[in-house]
């Protein structure tokens, strides 16, 4: 069996066909050298021998994140990323074995989706994600604006700042990416509206009650009426993740080639609904570049999948905690 480094080489190589084989090499490596997750499997009376399809993986519910270090062979992680957390709840921590990794996925992912970074300038409207360390979208974006010579810049409250740039890339056609949380963008698409041409808006979600409750639809109502965009795209990512999936037209997510988002039975978390069909459930996704943590993950979104590793976010299940990705409900 291959070593979790040689199964490392062939992540971006994937073909669509490779998928399944390369997640169960992932899963009895991760069973082998993850005691968590071996702990978690043995108690599920999982037979390893027996786990040959993509629905025999069990998938590690992401509350673990929590309490316990989630880590595949003992390492010094070069990165420790935390979630968003409301006052005394507990953060999810992910420590990220090598940095690199981390790097070469959302940069993959990112010219999977929308070309080389090269060719943006990246403005950045992410306040609630920059009063905090150890965030992975910030890390992420930081790094996207080291790959381009186009003007690049975090905005944390100065809404004007981010109005003049805007109106000067628009002003000399530079094709500019604007990543925002979704309580800032309506801020300052209420009080700056424009007419953009040149922009792409990158929304990563977050009311973090700082609004009144809306569905994705009436966000992006809204923005696309302010700013006078087509379309506003979606970012789908998590501290727990080194994957993001994109929507770039009507809130529908589409994962890389190493990520996928399967559905389970709200009712009954063994339950996973079999792959590329229509169904709504809850959602399981794995991410193979989870290497050194874990590749199988039982989140707390409610998805409806749309056809084979193409989804919608539907909201949160009622009892799980509130996280500053997912805060707008479902209609």
């Amino acid at each position: 069996m291959d070593t979790l480094e040689q199964l490392e080489q062939q992540l971006f190589e994937l073909q669509p066909n490779e998928f399944e084989s390369l997640a169960i090499q992932i899963f009895h490596q991760q069973y082998t050298h993850n005691s968590l997750y071996r702990s978690f499997c043995d108690q599920l009376h999982i037979r390893t021998a027996d786990v040959r399809h993509l629905l025999e993986i069990p998938f590690l519910p992401i509350s673990l994140f929590k309490r316990f270090q989630v880590t595949t062979t003992p390492f010094t992680p070069e990165l420790i990323f935390e979630s968003s957390r409301t006052t005394g709840s507990i953060p999810s921590v992910h420590h990220v074995k090598k940095a690199e990794l981390y790097q070469r996925s959302f940069l993959k992912g990112f010219e999977h989706f929308y070309g080389k970074p090269e060719q943006y300038s990246f403005l950045a409207l992410l306040p609630s994600y920059l009063e905090r360390q150890q965030s992975s979208l910030v890390y992420m974006v930081e790094h996207l604006m080291q790959h381009t010579q186009m003007p690049c810049n975090f905005y944390l409250h100065n809404l004007d700042a981010l109005y003049h740039q805007l109106l000067e890339n628009e002003r000399n056609e530079v094709p500019t990416m604007l990543f925002g949380v979704t309580f800032a963008l309506l801020d300052f698409a209420a009080k700056h509206p424009m007419q953009l041409q040149h922009t792409l808006v990158m929304e990563t979600g977050g009311m973090k009650g700082r609004r009144d409750e809306m569905t994705r639809e009436e966000v992006h109502a809204e923005l696309i009426q302010q700013l006078g965009v087509k379309e506003v795209h979606s970012e789908y990512g998590m501290t727990e993740l080194l994957s993001q999936a994109y929507a770039r037209a009507n809130g529908v997510f589409e994962c890389p080639p190493w990520m996928q988002v399967l559905a389970r039975n709200e009712e009954d978390p063994l339950d996973v609904y079999v792959p590329g069909k229509p169904v709504r459930g809850v959602a399981n996704i794995i991410d193979l570049c989870n290497l050194y943590s874990c590749a199988f993950i039982a989140t707390d979104d409610l998805v409806s999948i749309e056809d084979h590793n193409r989804f919608k976010v539907l909201g949160r299940l009622d009892n799980s905690d509130v996280r500053g990705c997912n805060l707008m409900y479902v209609s």
